[in-house]
């Protein structure tokens, strides 16, 4: 096959891939995505018109017994804590969120990053609110809300507590224990919450919850026996989570149950897979390391002394009828004995709120908590992701220091200019085998048209021509391959950390984050009406594209009709598939397309290689005519 053939059907093959897989999301990710919430809002409507009173029992099933303790079976070593139906608030929600918060006496939490209650009832933290983020980006916004009680609807909480040895009747603190406060005022940085409960057999239990500025919990769990008798208990931490949230969906991020356990490593499961028959998963004798709920922004997870050996397990319960599905993630310590007159005491932490990066590398410094900056989703690329992250972070920072209120979108536009500054000598190389390729066509049309009918031949001296020149067919290859390990990385660190939500760009892009809230169809807001999500192509997708064609435009007219076709029409089409992007993906992508042109006219110029962008464009023939008309 001759080569000319070669690299037309390999760019048609590049441009069919890169369209098959816009097209996958559009209609695989992004259309499903919009009808699930719209079905799931509807859903929470029609719930919350038919919830029973607050109380009521589900048909068919017992009481609600939200957060109860798992019982082990007389006579045998407990398992994990189990999350049983019935743990959490039936399906309609028989609360709503405020109804459910007055149902318990509570002690406020107050800290500069969090706002919330501990529940009295139950001793569990489950009302936790982050109050440096909003739902939207309008200031008037709600503040976004992690945890909320049992009761209420999308019930969300972390619990520690006890379980009692096999054979051992001890009276311990369970759903419905009412502990006592000792300390005053609201959980804060400088001020624990004291809490305390006697079961009256000789068992005094405290609890003491202290909290740092940001999203660490530290619970410290301590039984005092009075009794006669040693009394042998199991501590254990879970969090607990009814219903599914709103998911992104979208590959390359990693949304439901997620923990690294000790020597297994990392753990990540899908809400939809731990629902599976089979899908709950008990890992054995694991020391150190962390699990917990991931979302994209936020994450919850219960941190085991990072030298105490324990049992992990990640649980999910179907839905059934009058109950929602849940799911648990859950450790389970090495047995307690406290003999009489003696204080046993164990220790963990809780981790609840925005997964900022250099936050979360803090605390697994800090508490040497085992590979704890995989709660953020890094993706297989990590050795590259992070160090991106890094290198935007510090340059939204310094922009910052300018006074730039736009410092993210402008670390986005620096960070491409670096990657561009590294590649550009593998680039450069690309560029000018090309460019030589394109010098060397007459001669390769006259060697193909020479031995047009000996393919062996043909080969063979145009493999000569190629020493002769010293041109490397596949220069122009290789560096293509290494850049895309680098741009995906970069295009996952805008995916999937929380700098880019809710940061402002210049002119009406408020959240890179979301899409450009533009669209063509109506004249970008100028007339009165909302045009459908298919139609919805605001002016930095349009800009995208024209960048897109312009850089096409360097290269001559393709000789098959069809092939030039498909070329025109393809910025067209990305520029719909792209509509639905996070503007600050758009944004990097229109900025990488017109460095990439500037780099590749430059290229083309210093190569004498002919640049057909004014004779595509139709510009030449338009100065011709000026000149002519001009001598007349």
């Amino acid at each position: 096959m001759m080569q000319h053939d070669d690299n037309q059907k390999n760019l048609l093959l590049a441009i069919v891939l890169s369209i098959g897989v816009l097209l996958f999301w559009q209609f695989y990710y992004a259309g499903p995505k919009m009808q699930q919430e719209r079905d799931r809002v509807a859903r929470q409507q029609e719930q919350t018109q038919q919830a029973p009173a607050p109380g009521t029992p589900a048909p068919g099933q017992p009481a609600a017994t939200p957060g109860s303790p798992p019982v082990a079976a007389p006579g045998t070593a407990p398992g994990a804590p189990a999350a049983v139906p019935g743990t959490a608030a039936p399906a309609g929600a028989v609360y709503t969120r405020e109804t459910a918060l007055k149902s318990s006496p509570r002690v406020a939490i107050s800290t500069p990053s969090l706002t919330g209650s501990i529940s009295l009832r139950g001793g569990r933290i489950d009302d936790l609110v982050l109050v440096k983020y909003r739902e939207q980006v309008s200031p008037t916004s709600p503040n976004v809300t992690l945890f909320s009680p049992a009761d209420a609807p999308h019930a969300y909480f972390a619990e520690h507590g006890w379980v009692a040895a096999g054979g051992n009747t001890a009276k311990l603190p369970g759903r419905d224990t009412v502990w006592t406060a000792e300390s005053s005022g609201s959980l804060s940085p400088t001020n624990p919450a004291r809490l305390s409960w006697d079961n009256g057999e000789g068992l005094i239990f405290r609890r003491i919850i202290s909290v740092d500025n940001d999203y660490m919990f530290t619970v410290r769990d301590e039984v005092e026996n009075k009794s006669q008798t040693a009394q042998s208990l199991f501590p254990y931490a879970r969090i607990f989570r009814v219903g599914i949230p709103k998911l992104e969906g979208f590959f390359i991020l990693h949304e439901g149950l997620i923990g690294v356990i000790g020597e297994n490593g990392l753990q990540e499961i899908k809400y939809a897979d731990i629902l599976k028959e089979g899908g709950n998963k008990t890992i054995e004798k694991a020391t150190g390391g962390w699990l917990g709920i991931t979302d994209k922004y936020w994450a919850a997870a219960v941190i085991p002394g990072q030298g105490t050996e324990y049992r992990a397990s990640f649980l999910g319960i179907p839905a059934s009828p009058g109950q929602r599905e849940a799911f648990q993630t859950d450790y389970l310590s090495a047995v307690v004995t406290v003999a009489p007159g003696a204080t046993a005491s164990t220790e963990g932490h809780i981790f609840a709120g925005a997964k900022q990066v250099n936050l979360i590398d803090g605390y697994a410094e800090a508490l040497k908590i085992r590979k704890f900056d995989l709660l953020v989703d890094w993706g297989w690329f990590y050795f590259i992701t992070k160090p991106l992250f890094h290198l935007i972070h510090w340059l939204a920072g310094w922009f910052a220091s300018l006074g730039l209120s736009a410092n993210f979108g402008l670390a986005i536009l620096a960070t491409t200019v670096l990657v561009k500054a590294v590649f550009f000598p593998l680039a450069n190389k690309s560029y000018e085998s090309m460019a030589k390729m394109k010098n060397l066509q007459p001669e390769m049309e006259k060697l193909r048209e020479r031995y047009k009918d000996d393919r062996a031949k043909q080969q063979q001296e145009l493999m000569a021509l190629y020493k002769k020149e010293k041109i490397n067919p596949l220069a122009g290859c290789l560096p293509i391959l290494l850049q895309i390990p680098v741009f995906f990385a970069l295009y996952k660190v805008l995916f999937v950390t929380i700098d880019m939500r809710h940061a402002p760009f210049y002119g009406w892009i408020k959240d890179l984050s979301a899409p450009d809230p533009t669209s063509l169809f109506n004249l970008f807001g100028l007339l009165p009406f909302t045009v459908p999500d298919f139609l919805h192509v605001g002016v930095w997708p349009i800009i995208m594209g024209i960048t897109m064609w312009v850089q096409m435009q360097l290269n001559p007219q393709q000789p098959d009709p069809i092939q030039q076709k498909i070329f025109n029409w393809m910025p067209v089409l990305f520029t719909f598939l792209l509509a639905s992007f996070p503007a600050g993906l758009v944004i990097y992508w229109a900025w990488n397309n017109v460095l990439s042109l500037l780099q590749q006219y430059a290229i083309m110029r210093k190569n004498n290689t002919e640049v057909h962008l004014w004779k595509n464009l139709g510009i030449d023939k338009f100065l011709a005519a000026r000149r002519a008309a001009d001598k007349k």
